[in-house]
């Protein structure tokens, strides 16, 4: 018989405690914080959807995989096991191991970029851009115009905007050194990116010869979505359409810490000898020897494993359903949120839950931490505090304004979500007599971490 229920496809052998706090301690903590919930101590969080990178629970196959590991400093049997896995998964040539993504982006853009370069994407998040910036070089966001309306339904809102590809690499190609897709679409929540979309921008990069890289983290998620949405793909297995999604593309970068199942690492692939030369000789320098590049072998053996487990047909079913039944929750409250939902977390559509806030006063913060307050619960703004920033230092409104629920991986049962959907809503209910914030001091460069607020 199939019934309805999809549930966990583990059993839970260790459990850590949580702390519960009072709402004036609550209102204390953060105001120490600058009202930034970034900047809080995590214990004193209850339910920390802050993000889903790193914050996952290992396998029980994962923990005796790190009890097999070698430490060897260069040419450990970790690596190779680590390489083999990662080549069978996307079938590059080159494997370079990173602490975490972003160092697979900052290796990978200051090998490849020049200042006034251009770096097409769907849509970059915040360290991929920052790296592509710091280079002074422009990232340029392309994603379908139904990936920037939350409310609009449509069934992979992740894919390039096609023919404004074509038009950027048609007018401006000279400056163009790569093209990037982010898979699933982490900035426009968490959303998908076809199969049929991935063809067609490979072929337009082949049709002026760019090299096509991905931003692989939720590879797994976006090949689910695509075997269930997408014509044709029903009957294929998770790994073989994520197999076939990377063999469009000449690298990618990834950050383990998300579809890799582990608490930290990453890596740089492609194809290319000269750059993957270049690449190695910069690791070296910031990251460590190229057999380890950061990262201890027990850290090499956990991602090693997490990469094929994450492609588990009954892990990802419960993955993808467990993210949609919060977004369902909310949905039936009629609290605003990006549709349909995405694979890793639930977006709050601040803008419309808030219009009485401007967007200079930021309504994602505003959101974030009244969630906070009333709840324990800690999420992130997406929105103009992390994307309004321009490289001239001026500050303009971000095209969506959000509040991401990222739901950490194998961490909270049903009952966790369950509280999550009853805080939103309760808040939700108070919308009118929530405010806004101005910033009291923050850096240039990605300054979400670690800014400063006070009520406006």
């Amino acid at each position: 018989m199939n019934f309805r229920t999809i549930i966990e496809p583990f059993r839970i052998k260790s459990v850590e405690s949580v702390k519960f706090t009072r709402r004036e301690d609550r209102v204390e903590a953060l105001s120490a914080a600058g009202f930034n919930v970034f900047r809080l101590r995590a214990d004193d969080v209850l339910i920390d959807l802050l993000t889903d990178s790193g914050t996952g629970a290992m396998s029980s196959m994962q923990w005796a995989a790190i009890m097999q590991a070698d430490e060897s400093y260069a040419g450990s049997r970790s690596f190779y096991r680590f390489e083999q896995v990662v080549q069978d998964l996307t079938g590059f040539k080159h494997i370079i191991p990173t602490h975490q993504g972003r160092a697979a982006e900052r290796i990978l853009f200051h090998t490849i970029l020049s200042p006034g370069m251009v770096v097409p994407n769907n849509n970059h998040f915040d360290t991929t851009r920052a790296n592509i910036e710091v280079e002074e070089a422009e990232a340029i966001d392309l994603v379908i115009p139904e990936g920037r309306i939350p409310h609009v339904l449509h069934p992979f809102k992740g894919n390039v905007d096609l023919a404004a590809l074509d038009r950027l690499l048609d007018e401006r190609g000279d400056v163009v050194p790569l093209v990037m897709v982010t898979v699933t679409n982490n900035s426009g929540g968490g959303q998908p990116v076809s199969l049929e979309n991935l063809r067609a921008v490979r072929d337009i990069c082949h049709k002026y010869e760019k090299p096509f890289f991905l931003d692989a983290c939720r590879f797994a998620e976006n090949a689910w979505f695509v075997k269930l949405r997408e014509p044709g793909q029903a009957d294929r297995t998770p790994k073989a359409i994520a197999q076939e999604i990377f063999s469009l593309a000449d690298g990618c970068t990834m950050s383990a810490k998300k579809d890799g199942l582990a608490n930290i690492g990453g890596f740089l692939a492609m194809n290319d000898d000269s750059w993957a030369e270049a690449a190695r000789n910069l690791l070296i320098l910031t990251e460590g020897f190229p057999t380890y590049g950061g990262l201890a072998g027990y850290d090499l053996e956990a991602i090693a494993r997490g990469l094929e487990e994450v492609v588990d047909e009954s892990y990802l079913r419960y993955r993808i359903r467990s993210t949609e039944y919060l977004g369902d929750k909310l949905i039936a409250a009629d609290v605003p949120i990006i549709r349909p939902p995405g694979g890793h977390a639930i977006y709050i559509d601040a803008k419309a839950l808030l219009p009485h806030i401007p967007a200079l006063q930021y309504p994602g913060i505003a959101l974030a931490n009244a969630l906070y307050v009333e709840a324990g619960i800690r999420g992130v703004e997406i929105g103009t505090v992390m994307f309004g920033m321009r490289p001239d230092g001026t500050e303009v409104p971000a095209s969506m304004e959000l509040v991401r629920l990222a739901i950490p991986r194998r961490v909270y049962t049903q009952s966790h979500i369950d509280y999550v959907a009853e805080a939103v809503i309760h808040v939700a209910s108070q919308r009118g007599e929530l405010r806004g914030y101005r910033l009291l001091e923050a850096p240039r460069a990605l300054r979400h971490f670690t800014a400063r607020f006070e009520p406006a």
